[in-house]
């Protein structure tokens, strides 16, 4: 059954399989938007709350003593912490929900014709609404107003975008896993945690010792927060390098997450 109604996208065959994946996804990320906030008074915006309070709490408390890594400006280092929050807080929201979704549409996959992987990349983009609406326009409006240059503006949607491949590819590794093993949402809060710690987001990435520095650049989120730093808030030309880092990362992440889901998603309907 699994074989003829919930193979995944490139195995259905059909002529317009690309459009109806494009339509099921607008559908599903619709739908979790309403659930989400119905009777919310601030709606999508609620995300933006969190790194907003956040920042003013490690700002208040980490501010004056890193002020010297952000050309001794505090608000430097608060617009410093707000990136590397949202960049965390997307990560964070998107993939805990992606985690889940197979198991919780488990019934629907049976019911229905459709492609396994629409669910964790369904939370993805939802997720990518939110962003697009709530910190993006701070992040783009703080660009302009310190490096002066469209150019920088334009270039900070590459980070964004390794951003994005790295949760879809964790997204749908942890989607799959969930199927087998699940209590593991109790084990990636603990990941989460650990990427909270070893990612530059409160405390400059320079007070960390060289020998552990090399040991945190295998987490992905470290270059693409550096990235978009370095682009934000630096007030200089785009290090291309760095984002060439962050989106190689990105697809890397992608490519392993994918190969995994795809490996294991044949066996999804005898667990659900």
């Amino acid at each position: 059954m699994y074989q003829s109604e919930g193979r995944d996208f490139w195995d259905l065959g059909a002529q317009n399989s690309f459009m109806r994946y494009r339509e099921v996804l607008y559908v599903l990320v619709s739908r979790n938007l309403k659930v989400r906030y119905r009777g919310s008074l601030l709606g999508v915006y609620w995300s933006l709350l969190n790194p907003l309070i956040m920042t003013s709490v490690y700002t208040l408390i980490f501010g004056t003593a890193f002020a010297s890594y952000y050309d001794n400006s505090i608000v430097r280092y608060m617009l410093g912490a707000f990136s590397g929050l949202a960049v965390l807080n997307f990560f964070s929201s998107s993939t805990t929900q992606a985690l889940t979704s197979i198991v919780l549409n488990g019934s629907l996959m049976n019911k229905i014709r459709l492609p396994v992987s629409i669910f964790p990349v369904s939370m993805i983009a939802a997720n990518v609404f939110q962003f697009a609406v709530g910190a993006l326009p701070l992040l783009m409006m703080m660009t302009l107003l310190i490096s002066h240059s469209l150019t920088n503006v334009v270039v900070l949607f590459l980070p964004l975008l390794a951003l994005i491949l790295v949760a879809s590819g964790v997204g749908l590794l942890v989607s799959a896993l969930f199927v087998f093993f699940r209590d593991l949402s109790y084990f990636y809060e603990l990941v989460l945690f650990l990427l909270l710690i070893s990612s530059p987001i409160f405390y400059p990435q320079e007070i960390v010792p060289a020998n552990v520095r090399a040991i945190l650049v295998f987490n992905p989120l470290s270059s693409i927060i550096a990235s978009l730093r370095q682009i934000a808030i630096s007030g200089h030309a785009p290090d291309y390098s760095l984002i060439g880092h962050a989106l190689l990362s990105g697809a890397l992440t992608l490519v392993v997450g994918w190969i995994c889901f795809k490996r294991w998603h044949h066996q999804f309907m005898d667990l659900l």
